[in-house]
C-alpha cells in the first residue's frame, strides 16, 4: 500500500486548530440528530457476540490513540506484528485479537489521514497473507477524533470485513461483545463524543447480558474510550463516570431501580458478574489504579493511550481517587513515571521552538497593534528616535494604547482571548486558574508596551541608528514580539502543568512528544489473566524504506521494550 510518511500533528498550528474546531462543532451538533450507531443497528442485525472461547491459551493485545506521526505509529505496529516478543524475560505472543481502543487517526478522520497515518504503517509492518487461516482478528472502538465525520470513514474501514495488514476485521458496528476462553468476556462500547451510549447499543448489550452463554460468575474486561475515573478526579462536574456505572450496574449486572430494596439491588443471573478490568485510552500515557469495590473485590483501572499520539504527562495524576469522586481507587503505576513526566514538561520552556506557527501569530498581532499605534493621530507626529521619545515612559505608552481605539481593541482581543484559553475545570488550585490565565493574557500586552518603550534605545545602542522607519519597527515587533510571547506562553504552560496541575493536554501536545509509548498484552489461560504493560521509552526514528513505494518494507533499529510494571495477575477463582 502506497502512503505518505507523516510527522506528528502540530496542534498549535492555527490552521489545524481551526479545522479541528469546525469538525468538532459540526460533528457534535449533527451527531445528536443523525446518530450513525442507530442506523447501524437498523440496517444490520449483527452477531449476538463473537466467539473465541474454544481456545485454551489465548492472547489479546490492546492499543489506543494511534495513527499520528510515522515513527511512533510504525514502531508500535512493528512490535504488535511480531509473533513473539521477549519483554524483561517474559516471553509473550502476538495477540489472537488486536483491540484498538479509540482515536485511530489524528487530527481528523479524512480517508487520506487514515491511509497515511494508520493503514499504510500497519500494512507495511504486517503485510496481508491471503492464505493465513489463523490470521489475528481486529476489533475497534471509535474515539472522539474518529467521530468528527460522524463515523463515515470509520465504518468503511473497520466495519465492512476489510483487513488492516494481516489483521482481519469482523465487526459490523462500532461496538462489540466477544466471548473469550475460561469464562471471560470482552465488551467494547462506543460512547460517541459526549460519553453517550445510544439506545440500540444499550439493547445490544442487554441482549448479550441476557444470553444463556453469559453465566453467573463470568468475568468481563470492559473497553471504553475515556478514563472516567481520571476525568472525574480532575473535574467533579464530569459525568462520564455516572454513565459508565449505569452501563455496568444496570445493563450488564441487571441492577434494579431501588438500591434500598430489601430483596437486593442486583437480581437475576448476572448479579455475580465481575468487571475485573476497565481499559481505555484518550490520555496518551499508561496509568493504573486499583479500585476496591463495595464487596471487597478489586478492579484494575488501566489507561493505555500510548499507541502513537503525543505523550500526555502523568505527574498530575492523583495518588488516590476517593469515593466522593466516584471511585475508591489507589494509584499504582504510570509511564512515563511522574519524575520523567516532570522532566518532559520542561520542554514547554522551548515552546517558541516547538510552536513556530503560534509564535508567528503572536508576533503578527504585536506588529499590527504597533501599526495602528503608529498611524494614530498622536503617533503620526511622534519621532521613533530614543532622544525625547514620547513613549520613553511605560505609563505614557499604556495611556496612548488605551486612548487609541484600534490598539485598545487589539489589546483586549489578545488579553481576553488568551485568558479564555485558561483551563478552569481541572487542577489542584481551580480558583487560581482563571487569575493565572488573566495574568498570562495581560503579560502579552505588557510585552508589546515594553518593546515600544525599549526598542528605540536598544537599536541606538546596538546599531547606532537614531531614526527607525515604521517598517523596520514593524518587522522587529513581529520577530522579537512573537519570540518573547512564545517564551511567555511556554512558561505559562510549564507553570500550569507543574504547579497548578491543569492544562494537561495543552502542556503535552505543545512539544509533540514521540516517546514513552505503550500497549497492553493480555494472556488468558486456565489459571487466570496475566496483564503485561509493554513500554517503549524511545521510539525508533531511523526507519528507512528498503522496499518500494507500492510495497514498502521499513528497516531501522530494533525497538527496546520494557515492562512498565510487574505483570498483573487476576486469578480465575
Amino acid at each position: 500500500m502506497k502512503f505518505d510518511i507523516k510527522p506528528m500533528v502540530d496542534w498549535y498550528d492555527p490552521k489545524q486548530l481551526a479545522a479541528t474546531g469546525v469538525k468538532t462543532v459540526v460533528s457534535t451538533v449533527f451527531g445528536n440528530f443523525a446518530d450513525r450507531r442507530e442506523m447501524q443497528a437498523a440496517l444490520d442485525p449483527g452477531k449476538a457476540y463473537y466467539d473465541f472461547s474454544e481456545r485454551d491459551d489465548f492472547w489479546l493485545d490492546f492499543i489506543s490513540d494511534l495513527g499520528d506521526g510515522f515513527n511512533p505509529t510504525y514502531t508500535l505496529a512493528h512490535l504488535l506484528a511480531k509473533e513473539e516478543l521477549l519483554v524483561d524475560g517474559n516471553l509473550t505472543k502476538r495477540g489472537n485479537i488486536l483491540v484498538m481502543g479509540g482515536d485511530e487517526v489524528y487530527p481528523t478522520p479524512e480517508m487520506d489521514e487514515y491511509r497515511n497515518r494508520l493503514q499504510g504503517p500497519y500494512h507495511a509492518a504486517f503485510p496481508k497473507k491471503a492464505d493465513d487461516k489463523d490470521a489475528p482478528r481486529l476489533f475497534v472502538i471509535p474515539g472522539n477524533h474518529d467521530w468528527y465525520d460522524g463515523l463515515t470513514n470509520f465504518l468503511k474501514i473497520f466495519c465492512q470485513g476489510r483487513s488492516l495488514g494481516n489483521w482481519r476485521t469482523e465487526q459490523t458496528r462500532s461496538y462489540f461483545a466477544i466471548k473469550l476462553p475460561h469464562r471471560y468476556w470482552l465488551l467494547g462500547i462506543d460512547i460517541q463524543l459526549n460519553s453517550d451510549i445510544d439506545v440500540p447499543q444499550l439493547k445490544y448489550f442487554q441482549n448479550v447480558a441476557a444470553h444463556p452463554d453469559m453465566q453467573p460468575g463470568d468475568k468481563v474486561i470492559l473497553a471504553t474510550a475515556e478514563p472516567a475515573w481520571v476525568y472525574e478526579s480532575f473535574d467533579e462536574k464530569n459525568s462520564s463516570n455516572k454513565r459508565l456505572k449505569f452501563f455496568v450496574d444496570r445493563i450488564i449486572r441487571g441492577a434494579k431501580d431501588d438500591p434500598d430494596d430489601p430483596t437486593g439491588f442486583y437480581n437475576g443471573k448476572n448479579k455475580d458478574i465481575q468487571i475485573t478490568t476497565i481499559i481505555t485510552g484518550d490520555l496518551h500515557h499508561y496509568s493504573r489504579y486499583l479500585e476496591t469495590l463495595p464487596d471487597g473485590k478489586e478492579r484494575q483501572l488501566i489507561t493505555a493511550g500510548g499507541g502513537g499520539a503525543f505523550m500526555h504527562t502523568t505527574h498530575s495524576l492523583k495518588p488516590e481517587i476517593k469515593k466522593s469522586e466516584g471511585f475508591d481507587a489507589r494509584f499504582k503505576a504510570s509511564f512515563p513515571s511522574k519524575s520523567d513526566s516532570l522532566n518532559q514538561n520542561t520542554k514547554n520552556l522551548l515552546f517558541f521552538w516547538y510552536g513556530p506557527w503560534m509564535v508567528l501569530i503572536l508576533g503578527l498581532v504585536h506588529a499590527l497593534t504597533f501599526y495602528f499605534l503608529k498611524v494614530s493621530p498622536a503617533g503620526t507626529n511622534r519621532s521613533l528616535s530614543p532622544s525625547g521619545f514620547v513613549f520613553a515612559d511605560l505609563w505614557d505608552v499604556v495611556g496612548m494604547s488605551i486612548t487609541t481605539p484600534m490598539v485598545l481593541i487589539f489589546h483586549l482581543l489578545l488579553a481576553v482571548g488568551i485568558w479564555q484559553f485558561a483551563d478552569v475545570k481541572s487542577g489542584n488550585h481551580k480558583k487560581l486558574n482563571s487569575l493565572v490565565g488573566l495574568l498570562h493574557g495581560l503579560g502579552h500586552v505588557l510585552i508589546f508596551n515594553l518593546l515600544v518603550v525599549k526598542l528605540p534605545d536598544w537599536n541606538k545602542s546596538l546599531f547606532g541608528i537614531e531614526e527607525l522607519s515604521g517598517y523596520l519597527f514593524f518587522a522587529e515587533m513581529l520577530i522579537l514580539g512573537g519570540l518573547l510571547s512564545g517564551i511567555l506562553f511556554g512558561i505559562y504552560l510549564w507553570f500550569c502543568s507543574r504547579i497548578l496541575g491543569n492544562h494537561i493536554t495543552e502542556a503535552s501536545s505543545s512539544f509533540k512528544g514521540e516517546d514513552f509509548k505503550n500497549f497492553i498484552r493480555f494472556h488468558i489461560s486456565d489459571n487466570g489473566v496475566t496483564i503485561y504493560p509493554v513500554g517503549i521509552r524511545k521510539v525508533v526514528k531511523n526507519w528507512k524504506n528498503a522496499g518500494t513505494d507500492e510495497d514498502p518494507k521499513f528497516e531501522g533499529d530494533e525497538p527496546k521494550v520494557e515492562l512498565i510494571e510487574k505483570p498483573i495477575f487476576i486469578p480465575n477463582t
